[in-house]
């Protein structure tokens, strides 16, 4: 079977961001349900993650073993080198979240769209054009306004947030130079990668959420509805993982961070209307200004292909 990337797609490039947005969406809520303390106190992310990437891999290889996806060789230790920085990606957050205040921890995310900026143009030559400069700092601002509110940070959580930034921007850009230097699919990729990530995940994960939490996971008593929540999360997060390799292999990690945000806007919105959550002007003029800098920025780009 062809990557996923050449032409026809199997999938839209709409088709592809949709996918990204409501499987987000719908994992974010969904962990929500889970993990909070008014739901079913699953406080342990990390080892979630684990699970996430157990049920992927095991996608990739019913897609594998069916003849639905081909095979292409990845040297093993670009493998395990990009599993690495990618399970410090999710550590990184984890601990930063947990250090910081929300508020600092939403500032480090909005930081990874300068810093995947700066690292396209070190690592890949890339050049933005003013149209593109802006619009990128229209949505950072509107992001900003909207979910920034505490700002407090610690040595511990400094580091911890920078790490977090750094690695999740480089796996991101890896994604898709990998797809390019080996044409591989980003099913493929993603199959390749998600073993190595669940067995990594699953033994350290237990230990790393303990010291985020003080509770070990065998200690949790598993409800039925508990049971159902990570399940649900469990398949949801393999559509967010292939939305995510396929939106970068097709676009870039730049575009991915810009118009991800999107989901953002839409957790403010359904977290207002599931759970209650308090939405201001602020909020609303926050959104509102994220959006147009993300119409902008899809503009600019439009521009800057047909420039070409």
């Amino acid at each position: 079977m062809e990557p996923a990337e050449k032409k026809p797609p199997a999938v839209s490039d709409l088709g592809a961001w949709g996918m990204n947005v409501v499987s987000s969406v719908g994992l974010i809520m969904a962990n929500k349900q889970l993990m909070s303390s008014a739901g079913y106190a699953f406080s342990f992310a990390t080892t979630l993650t684990g699970f996430h990437f157990t049920v992927t891999a095991l996608v990739g290889w019913i897609s594998k073993a069916t003849g639905y996806s081909a095979s292409k060789h990845v040297p093993l230790w670009e493998l395990v080198w990009f599993s690495l920085v990618a399970n410090a990606s999710i550590t990184g957050m984890n601990l930063s979240l947990m250090l910081n205040s929300v508020g600092f921890y939403q500032i480090s995310k909005l930081s990874m769209i300068p810093v995947v900026c700066l690292m396209e143009w070190v690592l890949n030559s890339k050049h933005y054009t003013t149209k593109v400069i802006s619009a990128v700092v229209v949505v950072a601002a509107g992001v900003g306004i909207c979910t920034v509110t505490d700002v407090e940070v610690n040595a511990k959580g400094f580091i911890c947030a920078c790490v977090a930034v750094f690695c999740t921007s480089l796996q991101q850009i890896t994604i898709g130079s990998f797809q390019k230097k080996y044409n591989i699919g980003s099913f493929e990729l993603l199959s390749k990668t998600a073993p190595i990530q669940a067995v990594s995940l699953i033994i350290l994960g237990p230990f790393v959420d303990y010291y985020l939490n003080g509770r070990w996971l065998l200690n949790y008593s598993f409800s039925t509805g508990a049971t159902f929540f990570i399940l649900l999360s469990c398949s949801l997060a393999v559509f967010c993982n292939m939305s995510q390799y396929l939106c970068i292999g097709r676009f870039s990690a730049t575009s991915f961070q810009v118009l991800g945000h999107m989901k953002t806007v839409c957790v403010l919105i359904l977290g207002w209307v599931l759970f209650d959550s308090a939405l201001t002007i602020k909020n609303i003029l926050g959104m509102l200004l994220a959006i147009m800098g993300m119409v902008v920025y899809s503009w600019a780009m439009e521009s800057e292909k047909k420039a070409r």
